[in-house]
């Protein structure tokens, strides 16, 4: 098997630190306060895996690339895949109720359902649940 990393960052740029952080602990996340400063925090989304939340002048020190508009076009979707169906339905309402906006509608495959929501700064984030006793096992 090929590249086993043991964890993921996954930096996302944001106009207001505190705003976002104010949203995503309404959604029901929680901080690494030793890794959050005026710049950036660390958002704990499990054991493995972290959203880094960058002020977006602290984020183009990192690049020379241009940000996106996130309201106008799509680098990236954020998918967080979550234990049951009610857990996806939860989150998703959790965030479009503290001010995030809907992104695409609810999807059911059976094995597979999803959702989608916008975070404060456009970032696209689906959640999903996936039962994968469904697949066909040929």
């Amino acid at each position: 098997m090929g590249i086993q990393a043991e964890k993921i960052f996954v930096n996302l740029p944001v106009k207001d630190l505190d705003a976002s952080v104010e949203f995503f602990t309404k959604v029901g996340f929680e901080f690494n306060e030793q890794m959050t400063n005026e710049n950036a925090t660390c958002m704990v989304i499990s054991e493995s895996i972290y959203v880094m939340l960058l002020v977006e002048d602290y984020f183009k020190t990192f690049t020379k690339k241009e940000i996106p508009d996130s309201a106008a076009s799509k680098e990236t979707i954020v998918a967080l895949s979550v234990k049951s169906k009610e857990e996806v339905d939860e989150i998703v309402n959790r965030a479009l109720d503290v001010g995030g906006k809907p992104f695409n509608e609810a999807i059911d495959h059976g094995f597979m359902y999803g959702w989608s929501f916008l975070d404060i700064d456009g970032h696209s984030w689906e959640v999903f649940y996936m039962d994968e006793s469904g697949f066909n096992q040929d």
